[in-house]
Formats: structure tokens, sequence, C-alpha cells
């Protein structure tokens, strides 16, 4: 990871809570497929921490959105605009 300067958002302790979350039941779905349990089932609820990360991601955007990039457009940081694009691009693949 590289060394960016540190930012605090308003919506972190949120993403940190859904990220423990996700991750848990990430755990679950090890298991399920440890005890060798339903095809269907694991794909259901693999379906559900998918959705659960593209929740998460979408907090981030919008906090990013709120603070980081209106401050990029602020100052005319236009490197930030292009990492922001970047990072949206790979989000969105």
């Amino acid at each position: 990871m590289s060394q960016e300067k540190k930012h605090k958002h308003e919506n972190t302790k949120m993403v940190i809570n859904r990220l423990s979350r996700a991750i848990g039941h990430l755990e679950s779905v090890k298991k399920m497929v440890q005890d060798e349990r339903d095809c269907s089932e694991i794909l259901i609820q693999m379906a559900a921490v998918k959705s659960a990360v593209n929740n998460i991601g979408k907090l981030i955007l919008q906090d990013h959105l709120n603070h980081c990039i209106t401050e990029a457009i602020n100052t005319g940081d236009k490197s930030e605009l292009e990492k922001f694009s970047d990072a949206i691009g790979k989000f969105m693949k």
C-alpha cells in the first residue's frame, strides 16, 4: 500500500463496523464450504457477502465525494481527481 496522506471521514466508524460484519459473514461462508454444505446455499451467502462489500464501497465513495473531491475541486487539485477516476474504474470492474 502506498503512503498516502491520512484523512478522517465522517463515516469511518460505520465503514469499519460494516467491514467487520462482512468479514464475519465471509468466515461463516468458509465454514459452510469446509462443512460441505449445499452449493446453492453457499452461492446465496456469497451473493450476500458481495452485496455487503459493494455497499461498503458505495459508502466510501460517497464519503470521498463529499470531502476529498469537493476539496480537490475547490483547490484545483487535478491529480486527486485523476486518482479518483482511476479508483472508480477499478471499483466498477
